[in-house]
C-alpha cells in the first residue's frame, strides 16, 4: 500500500485522478478491498502540496532536516537565547529557501508565480515549527501555514519584540495596549489566511470534481455511441435474417418445384 500512495503523490496533479482510479481498480481486482477502499479515498494535492511531497518522496532527507532545525528552535526558544535564535533563524531561511528552490527543480517549475512560492515557503515553515506537518510531508493534500501561535510562537514574538527594542536603543518593555494590538493583527491574519487556506481546499476540490464530471460524461457518451452502433447492428442482422429467411423459403420452393417435375 505504501508503494502505490507514495506512487499516487509523486505524479503531477493532472495525472492523480487516472493514477488513482487505475490502482484502486487493480487493488480490487486483487481482492485487496481495504486497500482499494483507502486509495479511492486518497484527496488529490494542490500544486504546492504536491511540489513538496514530491522532493519529501524522493529525499528522504528533508523531512529530517526540517524537523530537526524545528525542535532546535524550539529548544532556543525555550532558553530564551537571543544569540542561538539569530543563528537558528538565519540557518532557517537558508534552509527553506534551499528546499524550496530543489522543490520547484524536482517539479520542473522553472518559473513558479510568487503565490506558489509563497504556499510552498509557507508549508516548509510550517513544518519546520509543527512537528505533526513535519510528519505528513509526503502525504499533504494542501498547503500549510504556520499561525505563529502557541508555545513555540510565544516565545519567537517575546524574542523579536526584544530585539528591535534594543537595535533602536528603546525600553525592550513595549506598551500592553501595543502587544494587544500586535496580537490582534496577527489574529486577524491568521484568520485569513486559514480562509485563504479554506477556499484553495474548496478550489482544489472544485477542480477534482470537474475532471470526475468531465470523465463521467465522456464515458455516458461513449456509452451511447456504443448503443447506438449496438441497435444498428441488431436492425442490420434482423434484416439479414429476414432476407435469408425469405430465401430459404424462395429455395424450398424451387425444391418443391423440381421434385414435382420429376415425377
Amino acid at each position: 500500500m505504501a508503494d502505490e500512495v507514495d506512487e499516487l503523490y509523486e505524479v503531477k496533479p493532472e495525472e492523480f485522478t487516472a493514477l488513482r482510479t487505475k490502482l484502486a481498480t487493480a487493488a480490487k481486482q486483487h481482492g485487496d478491498v481495504d486497500t482499494a477502499k483507502q486509495t479511492s479515498a486518497a484527496r488529490k494535492p494542490t500544486t504546492a502540496a504536491w511540489v513538496v511531497n514530491r522532493l519529501a518522496l524522493r529525499d528522504q532527507n528533508i523531512t529530517t532536516r526540517l524537523a530537526g532545525l524545528g525542535e532546535r528552535l524550539k529548544d532556543a526558544h525555550a532558553a530564551m537565547d537571543g544569540e542561538a535564535i539569530r543563528a537558528l533563524s538565519a540557518e532557517q531561511r537558508r534552509l527553506v529557501d534551499d528546499v524550496a528552490r530543489a522543490a520547484f527543480e524536482e517539479a520542473e517549475l522553472a518559473d513558479p508565480s510568487a503565490a506558489l512560492r509563497d504556499d510552498v515557503t509557507g508549508t516548509l515553515q510550517a513544518a519546520i515549527a509543527d512537528p505533526d506537518v513535519a510528519s505528513r510531508l509526503g502525504r499533504l493534500t494542501k498547503a500549510e501555514r504556520w499561525s505563529g501561535f502557541g508555545e513555540f510562537g510565544d516565545t519567537a514574538m517575546v524574542f523579536t519584540a526584544t530585539r528591535k527594542a534594543t537595535s533602536r536603543k528603546e525600553p525592550a518593555e513595549r506598551p500592553q495596549r501595543d502587544g494587544k494590538r500586535d496580537a490582534g493583527r496577527d489574529k486577524a491574519r491568521a484568520a485569513v489566511a486559514a480562509a485563504e487556506r479554506t477556499k484553495a481546499d474548496a478550489d482544489a476540490a472544485l477542480t477534482e470534481l470537474q475532471s470526475d464530471l468531465a470523465t463521467a460524461r465522456m464515458r455516458r457518451d461513449d456509452a451511447r455511441r456504443r448503443l447506438r452502433d449496438a441497435e444498428d447492428a441488431l436492425t442490420a442482422a434482423e434484416d439479414a435474417y429476414d432476407k435469408g429467411k425469405q430465401a430459404s423459403r424462395d429455395a424450398a420452393a424451387v425444391v418443391k418445384e423440381a421434385k414435382a417435375t420429376l415425377r
